[in-house]
């Protein structure tokens, strides 16, 4: 297959004609197959807390949005999202949460440890910016993976956006490349459509995929919070309104599909809120452009309205088992089976594992 160049990303990402997009999604969608299978894998997604120290100007979580009630989920309550991942078939689960100071690392360790030690689960975390010591003691407990989303390599619009926690602290791509040395497997990922964001820098943020090697990819549209900076239209980061990415639909499919492509194996989510903003098909459009994982949430739901990142989420109102149900309808519907185990980078499902959750008429499509 012929390595696509910067120019061609380009091309890509600017392209808007009908046919075109169709031959790009059909590229990676082929490229999906051949390298991860048919197995879309579904990663129980917990929400334990959400406080968070940082002050980043898109975010609902932000320390300076006073108007939204916080909550810290209790350990046995995050130990029964763990037992019903386990019940739901899930192979991993998902502790995310804001920059939250008042989750310690032993106690963090403390839950890592009884999942691995009860359950076949693996256990990836998402919380942030978090110092050495934090990072080893939870790769030390058993946690597998840590997922630290970079939002655009382009530093200064990194930086205009997001006000260090640390000062002179490590950068978010540095911090990647040292959970890879530690032993994790690790997960980036942007957003398209930030102000200030052009079409030149989504593409140096594809070629920076590539070169962290990730094993998870996420990729979803920019959805600004009402009650932040960016939000508001307070902070404008000045550009070329030529060269302005929108925060389309339409766009995310594209970086999907030209991920896929130049990072064949890895783990590609189609994501919570590409579902926010198409409620129908976001997700079904999400894997059909290449993308070979869904989180479906195990948060309490008396939780889900107070870990507003965005407003207007997908499903916050819908149970673990009717969202595990919607999901594996919408897998099954495209002509893809629901992954079993971890699913790591590049995992490949046999047909023998995979059969056994498809309904009676993909079995027969399958044969």
């Amino acid at each position: 297959m012929t390595e696509l160049t910067k120019l061609d990303l380009l091309d890509a990402l600017r392209e808007s004609r009908p046919d075109r997009l169709q031959a790009l999604y059909g590229r990676a969608d082929a490229v999906r197959k051949e390298n991860v299978g048919d197995a879309v894998h579904l990663r129980g997604l917990i929400e334990v807390s959400s406080h968070c120290v940082r002050q980043c100007m898109y975010c609902g979580l932000r320390q300076g949005n006073r108007d939204l009630p916080r909550y810290r989920m209790a350990r046995e309550e995050i130990e029964e999202c763990a037992r019903q991942a386990v019940r739901l078939g899930y192979g991993t689960v998902v502790m995310q949460a804001g920059e939250d100071d008042g989750l310690t690392a032993e106690w963090i360790a403390e839950i890592v440890r009884w999942i691995k030690s009860e359950t076949a689960l693996a256990v990836t975390l998402s919380l942030g910016e978090r110092s050495q010591a934090e990072l080893r003691m939870w790769r030390s407990a058993g946690a597998d993976r840590y997922l630290l989303r970079f939002e655009t390599s382009d530093k200064n619009l990194f930086h205009a956006i997001h006000p260090d926690r640390y000062a002179n602290g490590p950068d978010r791509l540095t911090l990647l490349k040292q959970l890879k040395d530690l032993g994790y497997e690790a997960g980036g990922g942007v957003m398209v459509g930030i102000p200030g964001q052009s079409f030149e820098s989504l593409a140096n943020d594809i070629f920076t995929f590539r070169a962290l090697d990730l094993d998870m990819i996420g990729i979803g549209p920019y959805i600004a919070h009402a009650a932040t900076p960016l939000g508001t239209g307070a902070l404008r980061p000045a550009i070329d309104p030529f060269e302005q990415v929108p925060n389309s639909e339409e766009m995310v499919y594209k970086m999907i599909a030209l991920t896929r492509i130049v990072c064949p194996t890895a783990n590609i989510p189609s994501t919570t809120a590409l579902a926010t903003i198409n409620k129908v098909d976001g997700r079904k459009l999400g894997l059909k452009a290449g993308a070979n994982v869904v989180m479906p949430n195990l948060t309490p739901v008396k939780y889900r309205s107070m870990y507003e990142i965005y407003p207007a989420k997908a499903c916050i109102e819908e149970s673990a088992t009717d969202c595990n149900q919607c999901l594996r309808g919408q897998i099954h519907s495209i002509g893809r089976v629901a992954g079993q185990g971890p699913g790591g980078k590049g995992a490949m499902e046999t047909v023998a594992r995979v059969m056994a959750d498809a309904p009676p008429h993909l079995v027969q499509l399958q044969r």
